[in-house]
């Protein structure tokens, strides 16, 4: 299928929408103290490193950051679509932390439920919260975003995409839609 892509967010506009997700994570918990930061494989985890620079630069500290891999999770696994099994790299516990799950695109919730389920594995936390860079509707499980840099609604056969470079710093989201 030919696709026609959109740039939609720029990088500094991708900056600002960070920086705004960072500030309302902080206000809604009063502060970094038991938070924890974890970015879902394989471009949340990108942007919650970024989201954690902020938190250091606004707040001073330095609130623990991780990475998931939701792999075995998925409940798309036999589709027979093979993905490479990542990393779970999660080196502190999480056990009554607020625990701030991070992705890039938010589109049916699945890929979410399925961090939610990994997450439980590890620990007990006391709340998990939401941000996704962007939001494009389209639910099929019952879950909403705490923290949403952007709103970008979106037909189902359309594509959103983060494009990041070498360094994993976003460049720019694009929406991609099918050739008329």
């Amino acid at each position: 299928m030919n696709l026609v892509e959109t740039v939609i967010l720029d990088d500094k506009a991708i900056g600002r929408a960070i920086t705004r997700v960072a500030h309302e994570i902080l206000e809604k918990n009063s502060g970094c103290e038991n938070l924890v930061l974890i970015g879902i494989r394989t471009g949340g985890d990108h942007i919650a490193k970024i989201i954690h620079q902020r938190i250091l630069a606004i707040e001073g500290t330095a609130v623990p950051q991780g990475a998931i891999d939701i792999t075995m999770y998925r409940d798309d696994i036999s589709s027979g679509v093979v993905r490479p099994l990542g990393k779970t790299d999660i080196p502190f516990a999480i056990n009554d932390c607020h625990v701030i799950l991070v992705d890039e695109v938010l589109y049916t919730g699945r890929t979410i439920r399925a961090a939610m389920d990994a997450l439980m594995d590890l620990g007990r936390p006391r709340s998990i919260q939401l941000a996704v860079l962007i939001d494009r509707g389209h639910r099929e499980l019952p879950i909403r975003a705490d923290y949403v840099g952007r709103n970008v609604p979106s037909a189902r056969d359309e594509q959103i995409e983060v494009l990041f470079d070498e360094n994993k710093i976003p460049l720019e989201v694009c929406l991609m839609k099918p050739k008329q």
